[in-house]
This record gives structure tokens, C-alpha cells and sequence, in this order.
């Protein structure tokens, strides 16, 4: 049996169609942002509303809608939940042996000011991340050390998936653009260039936005040098190597260099006050009174040792990132390398790609084509595994015994149990709703906006990566859609492609798996619907900038087309 997807299964029209589509979406937004349910449970009622669309609305037999939300459930457990499992076990290890009191330290030695804090971990270091792992590590990690520098939970989760909006298009080496090549055929280079010629200006945005938001206008224009060398050095940074260079590099090159010009820039140049927060001016002011000989100083050893999981991490994750070596660790290289061949004979014993039962070939897609299905568990070649491994390495450089190691891994599991229902659940709905052909309604309901579709470009992006959590699976999804339509219009492809990628970074913020590893990793589980009230209104703002910005770039602005 097969299942031919129906994109205007709904009273054969496809607009009523798009709308029962999205039926699913205002139910999640309204269980999370007035509701206020706890994520797993929106994620699972949200799942179970799908499921029901997409076998009574949509025409998709039942076990094959079934099989679908397993399918996208593993996924979602394995690799996303797999690295937020071990990012935060990573984190955890450096507070319970003391080494982030060190850390918290250093940072502050180079500012107090939680304005700077948050532009050196947050937007700096999130982006560098971003560029060597993807996925949910970034925010993962960089709000847990928002959070252990003294910032709110629920505020360091929100700022993180804000600040992480400039890298994503170019994020875990360039794979969102890479993946546009090959269903297009137009060359990743030239959208990199595209997408270059449009982050950029975002990403001079960003730091400024931020700061604004946690202090207003005036608190952000106190450092505005700061932002200043921080956005342009990594807009810089970011256009050059994206139009040069290439699709893989511009976030790693461009967090490096902003993370050292701030750094370099802080040893030279202090705001005339120090920003914190209203509920820290008790605690500062109990600081000042203490002999400066109470406060403890550390040795460039010491800080060092402390970063050094991290620095750790940093290095097995680019490793991890190479793509002769990713080949290898998945089991799916033919060079001649022998380090790499003895690495991919382990990487193809830990790999494990079964056929999803009942869906494998039999959803038939607009094209006429079977959608192969298969459970992808390749355990070496995860993320999740790599930072495992930095975990594994830093237990013998923080010294901690392999009891305690153990015992703070089992922890983790047990404070992540609920995260990690919400994340297979709205990754199960995203299969679903890309299996019944849900999504493509939406999508193609958009492209009927005509000559206005050039707006509309990037809104499709933020829709697809609010419903798949990515900007690789939003383009993979409405890549090739976002083709035919830019040129049945006169609208230059290459425009559209990029459109479709930064429009999506701005949906990243408020895709239920972002909210839900966001809140994972900072101890707040349960209070997504907080951080979806945070985020939702900025995502709004900075998707409408880039459809604006597409609209004149296949206008007035068309000369910034390569």
C-alpha cells in the first residue's frame, strides 16, 4: 500500500487545505503562550492533533502517519536530545568540581558588565558553536554559562536563541546551504554569496538588539563600541569568507575573530558603568564591601585548566566536523587514509539505518517519487558522541573520580526526561506534517503571493524551520519550491534559496525544539511557554526585516545579487 500526498486534500482547494495545515501550529502557540501547558504535554496533544489531520484531513493511513511520528521521534532522541544529554552532563561536570567557579571568574575579570557578558558567550561564542556542532549545542551550552555567570535561566535562554539568529545559515559547517545544492542545482558557492550579501546586516543588528533588550536604548547605547566591534568585526568577517571562502567556514571564522577584537577591545576600553540586573544590586554592593585580599585570584594556569573542558569540546567537535572525518565516523568512507578506514570500520559497527517499517517507499511526494524512510542512528558519528567524549577527556583533567562522573550522568538523565518527550514529540510532529503533505500546503499557499513573494520568501523559510527545528530541513523541505517559484515570477533563484535560509534563521528562536532544548539545558523544564512569550515577538520583527530586505534586493537593491 501506498500514500500519494494530496496537497489540496481538503475540499480540493489548496488554501482551505493550508489552513486545516495549520491548525496544528495555532494550537501549539496557544497551549504554550495562553495556555502555558507544560512542553511535553503541548508537544504530545500538539502530535496527537497531527496525527488525526493528517489520516482524516490529509488521507494519510494510519499506521503510516504512526510510523512517520516514530520515525521523526528517534530523531528526535537521537542526534538532538543525544547532544543536549551531554552538553549539559559536559556543564554539569564543571560546576560540581568547581572548575566554573573559575571560569565565572575569568569572564568577569574581563567584565561585570552583564551587557558585555552577553556579547562574548551569548552572540560570540553561541556563533562559534553554531559553526562546529549545529543543532541544539549552541544555546545549550552557552546559556548554561549565562545562567552560571548569575543570569536569570528563563533571560540567558532567550537572549542565546536570539544572539544565535546571525550564525544558523552557516551553521554545523555550512550544512544548511550545502544540503541546498543537490535538489536545486545551483551551486552552494553562489548562495553562500547571497546569503552573505543578507546576514551580514542582521548580524550588525543583532548585538545592538540584544542589548537593547536587556536594558533599553539608552543602557545599549552606553556601549555602543563594544557592539559596535563585536557586530562589524563579525559582519566583516562573515561576508568575506561566506563570498570567498565558501559555505563552511563563515561562522567558526567570524566568532573567532569577533570573540578576539572584543576581547582584545574590553582590555583597553570599560563602559563609564557597570549594567547588572535589578535583582543583583543587593549582591554587588555586599561585593564592593569585601577586602579586596576575600576575593580569590586565580593563576593563568588555573583559568586555563577550567576552560579547558570547553576548549576541549571546541576541538573534538571541528574534528568531528571535517567532512573526510564525518564520512568515517558514519561509516561512509572509501578513501585510502588508514587512521580514517580503521575509524570508519568502528564508525559502520556503530552506525544502524533500518528501513522504517510501513513508510519506507511507500509516500509518494508531488514529484511522483518514493520517500525512502530509515531510522539513521549513527551513534559514532553524532555530535551528542563527540561531546561525550570531550565529557570523557575532561574527567581526567578536572579530576573527578569515575563514581562521581557516573553519578552526574545519571542525573542528567533524570533532569532531562521531560525535555527530551517534548523534543521527540515535536520532531514526531514535524514528520508528520512533512510525510501528509501538510507542510508542502502551507508552503505552496505562500507562493501564490505573486510579485509580493519576494517578502514572502523568507517567511516561508521561518515557517519551515519553526516546523522542523532546521534550517537544513527547511531547505531541503521548500528549497526546490522556492526555485520554481522565483522563476515562474522573473525573481532570481540564487535570491530566493538565500531568502529561504535567512528567513529561517529567525524562526530558530521559536521552533518548539529550540524552546524546549533551550529550556532543557538551563533547569526550566516545564516553563517553555515563558520563553515562546520571550522570543515570539522578535522572530516576528527580524523575519519581517529580511523580507523586506529580499523585496528590494529583487528590486532597487538587485545589483547585490552575484
Amino acid at each position: 500500500m501506498t500514500f500519494t500526498q494530496n496537497f489540496t486534500a481538503v475540499g480540493d482547494n489548496l488554501v482551505l487545505s493550508a489552513l486545516v495545515a495549520v491548525i496544528p501550529i495555532l494550537y501549539f502557540f496557544w497551549a504554550l503562550a495562553i495556555k502555558r501547558m507544560k512542553g511535553y504535554i503541548a508537544g504530545l496533544t500538539t502530535l496527537l492533533i497531527t496525527l488525526v489531520l493528517a489520516v482524516a484531513a490529509f488521507g494519510m493511513p494510519a499506521q503510516m502517519a504512526v510510523m512517520s511520528a516514530t520515525h521523526g521521534a528517534v530523531y528526535g532522541v537521537i542526534p538532538i536530545g543525544w547532544i543536549i544529554i551531554s552538553s549539559v552532563f559536559l556543564y554539569k561536570l564543571t560546576v560540581k568540581t568547581g572548575q566554573f567557579d573559575i571560569i565565572r571568574n575569568s569572564v568577569v575579570a574581563l567584565t561585570e558588565d552583564r551587557r558585555l557578558q552577553a556579547l562574548l558567550v551569548a552572540f560570540s561564542f553561541g556563533a562559534f558553536l553554531e559553526g562546529a556542532a549545529g543543532f541544539g549545542a549552541p544555546v545549550a551550552i552557552s546559556a548554561a554559562l549565562l545562567v552560571g555567570l548569575g543570569f536569570n535561566p528563563l533571560y540567558a535562554a532567550g537572549l542565546c536563541l536570539i544572539a544565535n539568529t546571525a550564525p544558523v545559515a552557516f551553521g554545523a559547517i555550512g550544512a544548511p546551504i550545502l544540503a541546498l545544492e543537490g535538489p536545486t542545482g545551483i551551486s552552494a558557492l553562489e548562495i553562500s554569496k547571497m546569503v552573505g550579501r543578507q546576514l551580514p546586516f542582521l548580524s550588525v543588528v543583532i548585538p545592538f538588539y540584544l542589548i537593547v533588550i536587556m536594558g533599553g536604548f539608552k543602557k545599549a547605547m552606553e556601549v555602543m563600541p563594544a557592539i559596535l566591534v563585536t557586530g562589524i568585526s563579525f559582519a566583516v568577517t562573515q561576508f568575506l569568507s561566506s563570498n570567498y571562502l565558501g559555505p563552511e567556514l563563515p561562522d567558526i571564522l567570524s566568532a573567532l575573530v569577533s570573540l578576539l577584537a572584543l576581547g582584545i577591545f574590553l582590555k583597553f576600553w570599560k563602559p563609564k558603568t557597570i549594567f547588572r540586573f535589578s535583582a543583583e544590586s543587593e549582591i554587588a554592593a555586599a561585593l564592593a564591601e569585601e577586602e579586596p585580599e576575600s576575593k580569590p585570584v586565580y593563576t593563568g594556569g588555573q583559568i586555563f585548566k577550567a576552560w579547558s573542558p570547553f576548549l576541549v569540546l571546541t576541538g573534538v567537535i571541528s574534528i568531528w566536523g571535517i567532512p573526510a572525518v564525518k564520512l568515517a565516523l558514519t561509516g561512509h568512507y572509501e578513501g585510502t587514509n588508514p587512521l580514517l578506514s580503521a575509524i570508519n570500520s568502528i564508525g559502520h559497527a556503530l552506525s544502524f539505518v533500518p528501513n522504517v517499517p510501513f513508510l519506507n517507499n511507500k509516500v509518494i511526494n508531488a514529484a511522483g517519487v518514493p520517500v525512502p524512510a530509515f531510522y539513521k542512528l549513527e551513534l559514532l558519528g553524532a555530535a551528542g558522541t563527540a561531546v561525550l567524549i570531550a565529557a570523557i577527556i575532561s574527567k581526567f583533567i578536572v579530576k573527578i573520580s569515575w563514581k562521581n562522573w557516573v553519578a552526574a550522568f545519571g542525573e542528567t538523565l533524570n533532569e532531562l526526561k521531560y525535555p527530551i518527550i517534548t523534543i521527540a514529540s515535536v520532531v514526531a510532529y514535524a514528520y508528520v506534517t512533512n510525510s501528509s503533505g501538510m507542510s508542502t500546503s502551507m508552503g505552496m499557499t505562500l507562493a501564490k503571493t505573486g510579485f509580493l513573494f519576494p517578502f514572502f520568501s523568507p517567511i516561508l523559510g521561518w515557517l519551515g524551520v519553526f516546523i522542523t527545528g532546521s534550517d537544513t530541513s527547511s531547505n531541503l523541505l521548500f528549497g526546490n519550491m522556492q526555485k520554481v517559484t522565483a522563476t515562474s515570477i522573473g525573481m532570481d533563484p540564487v535570491l530566493a534559496l538565500a531568502a529561504n535560509s535567512s528567513g529561517g534563521v529567525t524562526g530558530k528562536m521559536i521552533s518548539p525544539q529550540s524552546i524546549a532544548v533551550a529550556c532543557a539545558a538551563v533547569g526550566i523544564a516545564g516553563k517553555e511557554s515563558d520563553l515562546l512569550r520571550f522570543t515570539i515577538k522578535h522572530s516576528i520583527i527580524l523575519v519581517i526585516l529580511i523580507g523586506v530586505m529580499t523585496f528590494l534586493q529583487n528590486g532597487l537593491l538587485s545589483w547585490m545579487i552575484p
